[in-house]
Formats: structure tokens, C-alpha cells, sequence
């Protein structure tokens, strides 16, 4: 499964969390890109895993809890057609 996870952080400190989403990984479960954006958001990650719960289980006990991740918002890849 592959999911969107749109990220906001805390002003200033934008290059240490860059760093930590880098070498995130949980099992099978891996942040494949990641990208610093402008808009509402300050990144954009690319997880892919095995399941939708390793998905969450990656965003919520990894992604989540790193110092200075105010809110991620996980969009499911789907197939259409």
C-alpha cells in the first residue's frame, strides 16, 4: 500500500525534522520520498507498507512523535478503474 502524508511543523525547526522523516522505518514500512513544500503544509512523505495499519502504526508511533510535527494528515492511495 502506498499512502500521502502531509506534514506541518513547528517554525524553525524544518531541517532537523527533514532529517529524522528521512530515516524513518518501521518493519516493512518506509518513508520511499520526501519533499519540503509551500502552502499550508511544510512537507509531503511517500509511505509505502504491507498493510493500512503498518501505514498508521509508522505515522502515529513514528512520524508523530517527532519533535516539532505539529499535525499529519494521511491520504490512502487508491486505485480507480
Amino acid at each position: 500500500m502506498k499512502a500521502y502524508v502531509l506534514i506541518e511543523t513547528t517554525p524553525g525547526k524544518t531541517k532537523a525534522i527533514k532529517k529524522m522523516l528521512g530515516k524513518l522505518k518501521s518493519g516493512a514500512t518506509t518513508v520511499v520520498a520526501l519533499d519540503a513544500v509551500t502552502g499550508p503544509y511544510d512537507f509531503i512523505a511517500v509511505v509505502e507498507g504491507p498493510s493500512l495499519d503498518a501505514i498508521g502504526q509508522l505515522v502515529t508511533e513514528s512520524l508523530g512523535t517527532i519533535d516539532g510535527v505539529t499535525r499529519t494528515t494521511t491520504c490512502i492511495a487508491v486505485s480507480i478503474g
